[in-house]
């Protein structure tokens, strides 16, 4: 097999669609000698901020001299990403090497017999554990889980921390309409004794995560509670009692990324113990080099990408706009996908120069769709196009992720 016909199977498994159950992932990691228990890993769940949150740990851990590989989805310039080892995307043969070793087992009659076929995110979430346990080892691992947490496909292993940026509602249809099922389902990763790190949460959200870590008997640390941060302008302190890592300077946008830099450094904090190497001074650089593609990103000088995709990240890029780029005239280019509530979203952004556009994958939302009150595109390289021309004002293109990588990769490439 070739990179592009290994890409090809795994993709093709994505018509088995999302099944909750964890029975066909135990199934085939036993099969594989259980990969996910021979390396120590932190899992990430929530419903945004993961993808950052996530880098911001790697980043850390990576300036403290650790091999730390990462889980993310889903990908923003190359399927690679998903699976990477010090911010560096698995190498093409290694992937195809990767499959080679678990596809006889998810192809034969046999699995299929007693299991079904896997998903695609079973099988990726596979891959990942076998590659960063068996074709290049590494010291550990930060997992961000897929959807929710209970029956998530990443739920098979006991993590060393788990962190949680945010709650909101967004997946319906598989976690639940309020954000105590929600919460429910993300707690759900939570095993005896692994500390929980988590942003700041509405009360009901609060009190499912203090109940859940009272019966798995799990220590809290809680943003804004057991550890906080100070803006100073751009830059922020993180405090927890007597260590105070001063000044902290992000490339990333936002307070909420200085919330979720702030839950990185709790968890690093936390793995000092196990991991002596980790100091405040290897947090602070961590924290100031990391980039997260497609979030709070500015491609050009006055153009913003952010894979904003729920009223919560919406909420969040409005508040940026507000405070980072009040004195510029901002427009906002969004294509969402059509399972998503996007009526709310759009009136979020209304107060700015709004326009809709859509994109190509299966289900984004159909221009002939969106509310008649907003200006259409039908190509966004069209609005694109005014970037160059208008330098003094700020451009944002936002929406799914899916739709944020179709045009970072139109952008990276033309």
């Amino acid at each position: 097999m070739n990179y592009i016909e290994t890409l090809n199977w795994i993709h093709s498994h994505k018509a088995n669609g999302r099944r909750p159950s964890l029975e066909r992932m135990q199934y085939l990691l036993a099969l594989l000698d259980n990969p996910q228990d021979k390396f120590p890993a932190i899992h990430v769940v929530g419903t945004n901020g993961k993808g950052s949150t996530t880098s911001f740990l790697q980043h850390i851990l990576t300036a403290s001299g650790y091999k730390t590989g990462t889980f993310t989805s889903p990908f923003i310039t190359r399927f690679n990403e998903r699976i990477a080892i010090d911010s560096i995307e698995i190498p093409d043969q290694d992937l195809v090497k990767t499959v080679q070793a678990i596809k006889p087992l998810v192809d034969s009659a046999k699995f299929q017999d007693k299991v079904g076929k896997v998903t695609e995110f079973e099988l990726v979430t596979a891959l990942m554990f076998y590659y960063f346990a068996v074709i290049n080892p590494i010291d550990i691992a930060v997992i961000e889980a897929g959807i929710g947490g209970t029956y998530d496909s990443t739920n098979v292993f006991t993590a060393k921390a788990v962190i949680c940026p945010s709650i909101s509602i967004d997946h319906r249809e598989t976690l639940g309409n309020s954000l105590a099922e929600i919460a429910q389902h993300k707690a759900g990763v939570l095993k005896t004794n692994v500390p929980f790190i988590f942003g700041k949460m509405a009360e009901p959200v609060r009190r499912v995560f203090y109940q859940k870590a009272e019966e798995t008997m799990s220590s809290i640390y809680e943003l804004g509670r057991d550890f906080s941060f100070m803006e100073n302008g751009r830059a922020f302190d993180m405090i927890y009692h007597q260590t105070i890592i001063p000044d902290i300077q992000l490339k990333m946008l936002g307070k909420h990324q200085k919330a979720n830099a702030s839950l990185a450094a709790m968890t690093a904090l936390i793995l000092q113990k196990q991991l002596p190497a980790i100091t405040p001074i290897t947090i602070k650089t961590g924290l100031e080099e990391t980039v997260w593609a497609g979030r709070c990103e500015l491609i050009k000088p006055n153009l913003m990408l952010d894979g904003a995709h729920n009223e919560d990240s919406i909420a969040k890029l409005v508040d940026l706009l507000k405070n980072d780029f009040a004195q510029q005239n901002s427009h906002i280019l969004f294509a969402g996908l059509n399972r998503k509530p996007l009526t709310q979203m759009l009136e979020e952004l209304s107060t700015y120069d709004l326009t809709v556009a859509t994109f190509d994958f299966y289900q984004a939302q159909a221009l002939s769709d969106y509310p008649e009150q907003y200006p259409k595109v039908a190509d966004y390289k069209d609005w694109l196009s005014r970037v160059d021309d208008n330098p003094e004002d700020l451009f944002v293109v936002t929406g799914s992720l899916y739709f944020i990588s179709e045009v970072r990769n139109h952008l990276l490439n033309h």
